[in-house]
């Protein structure tokens, strides 16, 4: 365990290094930082730091940077997140008041996540496995022909065109209609085949045909939209810290193009608290130079989705984790209240 000297002088390299991006000597710690030793004992504690692999002395310069092991201790001992400012909380309400619907509420979000931590933002889309049926509706098209709609919770919507092994008359159709929603609405995605297993046995001989069909439908759209849908913004932000990758982005900018690695390092939605991903703790290759914040968003206590960004270890996590903490919140306020 560090004493708290020595943690302060780590406090006082990380931030000097990540506003500075420069190489922190004992001399400047001294005169920025408000230490109260003299700087023959900050180079001690500084020694003593880069001895346990906190910081670490690059080649070129007499100055320290932080570790990734330094990273991991000052993110885990931040005594506060930095709040935002209150500009800053009315600048993200207002941009996204104005969302019409899920998928402007997801586009909206990433840009603002960029545009606010000058990272590469990422947000994950509601999970259908961690929803629930807000409402089921069935439009006739043709005689035969259906169009399947379904809502969730979080104001998702999926749709399906049916063709019917029969004509299927209005009357019919809004029976159907009506005891679907009677049986599943407000219900959870994983419960929904059980709910109408025997739905198709509640109607006449010669509807069951059309009625089985529109029910695999319905758990055929379960089924293929778990898949886990990703939306990602501020690629470009990368460029500004060209510096910060060994030799060059492009195996970061490889690793962002796998939605299935950023699934993975956002982690599991259920997992609804802040997540901070250090450099090697990031298991892909191509991101060993990154740092991953992310944090779980929903419409009420349960997370339905991830959200967070991708940057370099040279990272202002407070002001970094305060963004990512703060637009979760208001994405869950908004879903809630659609």
């Amino acid at each position: 365990m560090l004493s708290e000297r020595r943690l302060e002088v780590l406090r006082a390299i990380v931030q000097d290094y990540v506003g500075t991006e420069e190489p922190v000597g004992s001399k400047a710690l001294t005169e920025r930082h408000n230490l109260q030793v003299s700087p023959a004992t900050v180079r001690n504690d500084m020694a003593a730091l880069e001895e346990e692999g906190y910081i670490a002395q690059p080649h070129t310069s007499a100055g320290r940077v932080p570790t990734d092991k330094g990273y991991r201790l000052f993110v885990d001992k931040l005594a506060d997140v930095k709040p935002l400012s209150v500009a800053e909380r009315r600048a993200i309400q207002n941009f996204l008041d104005g969302a019409v619907d899920l998928d402007d509420v997801v586009g909206r979000t990433v840009r603002l996540l960029a545009q606010l931590t000058r990272q590469v933002a990422v947000v994950q889309y509601p999970s259908l496995s961690r929803s629930t049926v807000r409402h089921v509706e069935l439009l006739s098209l043709a005689p035969a022909r259906l169009m399947l709609v379904l809502i969730t919770d979080t104001g998702r919507v999926e749709q399906r065109l049916i063709d019917c092994p029969a004509p299927f008359g209005e009357t019919s159709l809004a029976d159907l209609r009506a005891r679907l929603n009677s049986r599943i609405a407000g219900q959870r995605f994983p419960d929904v085949p059980r709910l109408v297993a025997d739905l198709p046995d509640s109607f006449d001989k010669e509807e069951r045909g059309t009625v089985s069909t529109v029910l695999s439908s319905l758990l055929e759209t379960l089924v293929e939209e778990t898949e886990e849908r990703l939306v990602i913004g501020g690629t470009a932000n990368l460029t500004r810290f060209g510096q910060d990758f060994t030799l060059t982005i492009r195996p970061v900018l490889e690793a962002l193009e796998e939605h299935v690695v950023l699934l993975r390092l956002l982690g599991e939605a259920k997992d609804s608290g802040m997540t901070v991903r250090i450099g090697h703790e990031n298991a892909h290759e191509g991101l060993t130079s990154t740092s991953v914040v992310s944090v779980g968003y929903g419409s009420g206590d349960e997370a339905v989705a991830k959200l967070g960004v991708v940057g370099p270890t040279r990272m202002d996590y407070p002001g970094t984790m305060g963004a990512v903490r703060a637009v979760a919140r208001y994405v869950g306020q908004i879903l809630a209240e659609n």
